[in-house]
């Protein structure tokens, strides 16, 4: 303490370590499989990491790079926008390189919110949108995603969006495919929150860094819709389309003002990253689209083997339609307290989960609810619910 103050600035308390690092230390120390937090196991594609050697040994990006991201690397996610989704950017003015999605979302909180401002988010949110919003001074009003017993998805009630919207919102901040229930919301839902978001002239961020995994639905960015292109900031990364999510290459795709103004917070934060890395995931952009189906198909099948896997373990198990997350019920089980579930877990089967109630402002609303991830190596996946049916043993 001092001068009788807390050391950490008021809008973080409450925020501390997140529960990533927290399951993941438990992990390292029980030697437990971590099924918490979401990285892949094994690298992505062979040529991309070759790609970073080469960068590597020719120089490229091993000192500071452009302040927006290296021009290739900008060129690529201007195509790669256009390829999948048929808009057209401009590299140099509408794409920004970022220290990957997490990065890009504080960027863009920084930049587009002032104290006083709401943001509704979609709850369960990612842990790192509420310490965001908090960081910006602004408030998050939670709009939350049910899950539906008939059909084991979770879904956005538009009316409670609608409700939510005051004199006071700014922004909708929006994660498509949703972590952490893999809802991919559908284009009766993206255009009822467009049409929302240009009558009361709002703002939308939306992070799109599950894309590419999207097993049943279609993935529509909401800023090809009308009259979203001019208030709508795209977030993509590079880390869970390729599997190197420790090389943390994100980016912002926006129109020119909105870029500039994301550009003029982010370059106060890690001002430029990852280099050659750069380089490297502009050739994984451009992979034909045998690799994305491929990957697709691959982590389709991952999670149908660990839902498979959970609901034989006698877990209730909502099947995601997209990322490569699992949310599930322990109440099989006779047990209601997620946090205190996954905190003994590695004890009693030595595997690592998340408590889903550290996504929600009102823990109360998914105190039975745990996630698990897929993106493992099938004998991984195997072992680790071969492990969980002890609990029912």
């Amino acid at each position: 303490m001092t001068q009788g103050r807390p050391l950490l600035n008021r809008r973080l308390a409450g925020f501390g370590t997140t529960i990533f690092a927290e399951m993941s230390a438990l992990a390292v120390r029980t030697g437990a499989i971590n099924l918490g937090q979401g990285f892949p196991d094994t690298d992505g594609p062979e040529e991309v990491r070759e790609a970073a050697v080469r960068a590597l040994r020719a120089g490229h990006g091993n000192q500071y790079p452009p302040g927006p991201g290296v021009p290739e690397l900008r060129a690529a996610i201007a195509e790669h926008q256009q390829r999948f989704y048929d808009l057209a950017l401009d590299p140099d003015t509408e794409v920004l390189v970022t220290a990957g999605a997490t990065e890009a979302i504080a960027a863009s909180m920084l930049a587009l919110l002032e104290p006083g401002d709401e943001v509704i988010a979609l709850e369960p949110y990612y842990d790192s949108y509420a310490a965001c919003i908090a960081m910006a001074g602004a408030t998050r009003v939670p709009v939350t995603l049910h899950p539906e017993p008939t059909t084991g998805t979770y879904r956005l009630d538009l009316a409670e969006l609608r409700a939510a919207v005051t004199p006071r919102t700014r922004l909708l901040l929006l994660n498509t495919p949703h972590n952490p229930t893999g809802t991919v919301l559908t284009r009766e839902e993206l255009t009822a929150i467009a049409e929302l978001a240009c009558e009361r002239d709002l703002l939308v961020v939306t992070d799109e860094v599950y894309e590419h995994l999207v097993f049943e639905g279609e993935h529509l960015p909401i800023a090809a819709f009308p009259g979203m292109r001019e208030r709508t900031v795209t977030i993509g990364s590079a880390g869970k389309t390729f599997s190197f999510t420790g090389w943390k290459v994100g980016w912002v795709t926006a129109n020119g003002p909105l870029v500039s103004a994301v550009r003029t917070a982010k370059q106060y934060l890690t001002y430029v990253s990852a280099g050659p890395f750069q380089y490297a995931v502009a050739e994984a952009l451009r992979l034909p689209d045998s690799y994305f189906d491929g990957f697709r198909a691959d982590l389709r099948r991952k999670r149908d083997l660990l839902a498979d896997g959970l609901r034989a373990a006698g877990f209730e198990v909502y099947r995601p339609q997209g990322t490569y997350f699992i949310t599930t019920d322990i109440t099989p089980f006779g047990e209601k307290d997620a946090y205190a579930f996954c905190r003994a877990l590695p004890e009693r089967c030595g595997v690592v989960a998340i408590p889903n109630s550290v996504f929600y402002d009102d823990p109360d609303v998914s105190r039975s609810q745990v996630r698990f991830t897929f993106c493992k190596k099938d004998d991984v996946l195997h072992e680790a619910t071969g492990r969980l049916s002890r609990l029912t043993s």
